[in-house]
């Protein structure tokens, strides 16, 4: 290997992208190669594997939830049901009020 210090920005540049393409080469023959031998040893046990994407995908949808109870002083302040009390409804709560009469 060359000394690194005596290229040039560009090549070193270059050097660097041809790493990353050789490196996604050797993981993906690397993954043929493992998905082979998984399939090779199910086979020698009678068993069919399905070996579906290499990503999981997160299923769940991170939708806004509408809220559910407002202050009756400040009627900016809300809260979905979710989470953390706030202080505001804690109060409430505390001075003997009822978290229903609250409900939007």
């Amino acid at each position: 290997m060359s000394n690194l210090t005596s290229l040039s920005e560009n090549e070193l540049q270059q050097m660097i992208s041809d790493a990353e393409i050789a490196l996604k080469k050797k993981q993906a023959d690397k993954r043929k190669e493992v998905l082979a031998e998984i399939n090779r040893l199910a086979a020698s046990i009678d068993v069919k594997v399905e070996i579906v994407g290499g990503r999981v995908k997160n299923s769940r949808k991170g939708g806004k939830v509408a809220p559910k109870y407002r202050n009756p002083d400040d009627a900016s302040q809300v809260w979905t049901g979710r989470g953390v009390m706030p202080r505001w409804m804690k109060a409430l709560v505390d001075a003997g009020k009822n978290r229903e009469d609250f409900l939007i």
